[in-house]
């Protein structure tokens, strides 16, 4: 049973399921919007929100932390030079996901998950 779990797996081990939330992360913060299913929008969303909170900083322990966290320095760069300062004065909410019409192939929930 799995109560008071809260870890969203996404049916993959610890290692290739940071991988692809980090993949996640960074193309939403690249392109400030993306399509994908439903439970990987949400996954993303909590990670991608702790890191714009943390970009609102703009200090040394941030940008390390963003460094550790993501893949490029594109992505923490554009954190601390762009989407830190937009969103300086928003307390939170960072992201917004619309639902789409459910995939052809396998029939999952599809969403577009963009920043505000």
């Amino acid at each position: 049973m799995r109560h008071q779990k809260r870890k969203v797996t996404l049916d993959r081990k610890t290692g290739p399921r940071r991988a692809l939330l980090t993949g996640l992360a960074e193309s939403l913060i690249l392109y400030e919007k993306m399509k994908t299913t439903k439970a990987k929008a949400k996954a993303a969303r909590s990670l991608v929100e702790r890191m714009i909170t943390k970009a609102k900083a703009n200090d040394l322990n941030s940008r390390r932390w963003l460094l550790k966290h993501l893949h490029t320095k594109n992505a923490v760069n554009k954190l601390l030079e762009n989407l830190g300062p937009r969103y300086a004065e928003r307390k939170g909410g960072y992201t917004r996901t619309v639902v789409l019409k459910n995939r052809v192939g396998d029939g999952s929930e599809e969403v577009l998950i963009e920043l505000v």
